[in-house]
């Protein structure tokens, strides 16, 4: 999708900075997994970032990588102008320390021999920072625990909603300007998920935080971001404000995804089909040459197998990767 095209904003308020971000892994028969294939983007100041795409897209590679877990094949991440790709040990714990992530499953993210009191200290311990225990109390209130209550117990001991909590607690810690969820109610019950969103909104405006966001649930990501990237084989197809998806989607990938929710397709009513989408998702092994969507868009041309789309501004602030936009029903 995205070569070297770049969904830049031009504003001075960028916290985090990515630029040609890869990921590639060793598979067997010595072949490569592209992950992660030269995207880039820019996290500003106070707001949230979705990175929205189906499974396998590479959006949570793209966000561990951005924390360097592990580092990236190639690229640059730069944090408040501090680089941290090719930073190690001590350097990369002081550069990424402004930066925390919260994962997808709260429990296993956990250490199951430590108590609340200890893994919410855990952060500032590593980097040799005494904390008293009131802060860890501040913290613990603040996402919405009772500290006596949860103060001795284990991971185990607790919901996964707590849980999810105590992992939010320990991030704040280390008071970050830049929190990475990477699908962090997927696996929670609903009302639950709804608990944790509304925290995370309260959590951004009381420690002023800017938020990376990745889901494949487009009606959440919808809900909590500003802006929306969506990923499709490691690539960058689209960067579209969050209030204008629904409407102004104009890839033909983010298409399928918003015919996909009934809710979303009601919501609009201009919405036209792009029609069938044929074929399987291509393995990351081998993906297409050109256009990675190419193989399951109705509207792919030869153009479309020899060259790659480079992202291009179609309206303010809205990027897209396409060939053929104007041949596709609005």
């Amino acid at each position: 999708m995205a070569g070297t095209g770049t969904a830049h904003l031009r504003d001075d308020r960028g916290v985090l900075t990515v630029r040609d971000l890869t990921v590639e892994f060793p598979a067997r028969g010595g072949q490569t997994v592209h992950a992660v294939s030269g995207i880039s983007f820019d996290l500003l100041e106070g707001e949230t970032l979705g990175i929205l795409g189906e499974s396998g897209c590479g959006k949570s590679s793209a966000g561990r990588a951005v924390m360097q877990i592990p580092p990236p094949t190639s690229g640059s991440v730069a944090l408040v102008d501090q680089e941290l790709v090719g930073a190690r040990g001590p350097r990369l714990r002081e550069r990424r320390a402004p930066m925390q992530m919260i994962f997808q499953d709260p429990v296993s993210s956990l250490n199951p021999r430590r108590t609340v009191r200890n893994l919410v200290a855990e952060g500032p311990r590593i980097q040799g920072i005494r904390v008293t225990d009131d802060q860890i109390r501040e913290v613990l209130v603040a996402v919405g625990l009772d500290p006596e209550a949860v103060w001795g117990r284990r991971p185990h001991e607790l919901s996964g909603g707590q849980c999810q909590r105590v992992c939010i607690a320990r991030a704040l810690m280390l008071r970050p300007t830049v929190l990475i969820c990477d699908e962090p109610v997927s696996s929670l019950d609903v009302s639950v998920q709804a608990q944790i969103l509304n925290l995370l909104e309260e959590t951004k405006r009381a420690y002023g935080l800017s938020l990376i966001f990745i889901a494949h649930d487009l009606a959440v990501v919808k809900n909590i971001s500003d802006r929306i990237m969506v990923m499709y084989l490691g690539k960058v197809c689209e960067v579209v404000p969050a209030g204008d998806l629904v409407g102004a989607g104009a890839h033909p990938y983010t298409r399928l995804l918003l015919e996909s929710v009934p809710e979303a397709r009601l919501a609009d009513d201009a919405a036209t089909s792009i029609g069938a989408v044929s074929g399987e998702l291509p393995s990351p092994l081998d993906p297409p040459s050109g256009c990675r969507f190419r193989t399951r868009c109705p509207f792919a041309t030869q153009r479309c197998i020899d060259e790659e789309p480079e992202l291009r501004e179609i309206a303010p602030g809205h990027f897209t990767a396409c060939h053929n936009l104007e041949e596709i029903p609005r």
